[in-house]
């Protein structure tokens, strides 16, 4: 397929290790610097209110300095995510509330949070995402002057000991004209929601890849909505995409997550072509990993990010690596 070339991976780095667990990055491209956020936790992958977020900043991709940290008091800290939006940086991160030993998570206790800047030095505090109580916020994108953000939630808000991603839970479509301040939009996902990216296409249709959580390893969907998002189409794509990620790099579709097979897991990059997932190339990983973030440099290079626990030593342990990437 002429869309869709094996990349070069080169330049693999390990940049952020201190033998605690760190994941699931983001990358992004602010005021010409190249920003990277990703959560650290002294206990492990799991819920933990000792988590917290950290932001980084390099010039180039391969020298970084901290720029930022931040945490919730009682409550888990993860998955953030970058969004330029208003000529401001954001940073998104979904808060589980940490409950007593033997006490149920609850989907409906969750809430966004937030900090933000403007030129990249001067953080915000942590601000509470309005609207988001009940929903699992993840990624966001900006479309026509307004900001939509992935929100998973209980159908009916429902008190439910069923699993997260299961039967019950929808994916929800969030929108704000500031960032700050979120409203129900649509619903792209009736069941089995969870974790999902958005692209916009030069149409102006969104593009959604959905990870689906049934038994551990449901197919990733495509859902592809034309403006104004309100009615959704749905593409199985055949196999597991664990954190997903998907771009726009050139004239192609990048996508990133985790690959299990016979219960071994790897970071692997895809193209979409034609609704359909090309392998492009797997990453050295293992163990806990995924949870890519990607900015391109131009048309033919890029820089990837994720994390792995392929190298640790110890229990709980994961670092974050970064890569170039390149194509014809």
């Amino acid at each position: 397929m002429t869309n869709a070339p094996k990349p070069k991976v080169s330049n693999i780095r390990r940049v952020h290790g201190d033998g605690l667990h760190n994941a699931f990055t983001d990358l992004c491209w602010f005021q010409g610097r190249i920003y990277l956020t990703f959560r650290t936790c002294p206990e492990g992958h799991m819920v933990h209110n000792s988590s917290f977020i950290r932001i980084l900043r390099s010039e180039d991709g391969n020298d970084w300095e901290q720029v930022g940290q931040f945490s919730v008091p009682d409550r888990d800290t993860r998955d953030p995510h970058f969004l330029v939006f208003q000529n401001k940086l954001f940073v998104y991160s979904g808060a589980w509330r940490v409950v007593g030993e033997g006490e149920a998570r609850n989907i409906n206790d969750h809430l966004g949070f937030c900090v933000w800047t403007e030129d990249g030095d001067a953080w915000s505090e942590p601000v509470t995402l309005e609207g988001t109580y009940g929903h699992y916020i993840w990624r966001a994108v900006e479309a026509d002057g307004c900001a939509y953000l992935c929100g998973r939630r209980k159908k009916d808000f429902v008190e439910s000991t069923g699993p997260e991603g299961g039967e019950m839970t929808q994916a929800v479509l969030l929108k704000s004209e500031n960032g700050l301040v979120w409203h129900f939009h649509s619903v792209f996902r009736q069941h089995y929601g969870d974790e999902t990216a958005f692209a916009i296409e030069s149409d102006g249709s969104m593009i959604a890849l959905a990870r689906t959580l049934i038994n551990g390893g449901g197919n990733a969907c495509l859902c592809r909505a034309r403006p104004p998002y309100l009615e959704w189409a749905e593409t199985d794509l055949g196999r597991y995409v664990g954190g997903p990620m998907i771009c726009k790099w050139g004239d192609r579709t990048l996508i990133g997550g985790r690959r299990i097979v016979d219960g071994v897991s790897a970071t692997m990059l895809y193209w979409l072509v034609d609704k359909q997932l090309v392998e492009a190339a797997k990453l050295p990983s293992g163990g806990d990993n995924s949870y890519t973030g990607f900015v391109p440099r131009d048309d033919h290079h890029g820089l990837l990010s994720y994390y792995s626990s392929h190298e640790s030593t110890k229990k709980n342990e994961a670092s974050i690596y970064l890569a170039d990437l390149e194509v014809e």
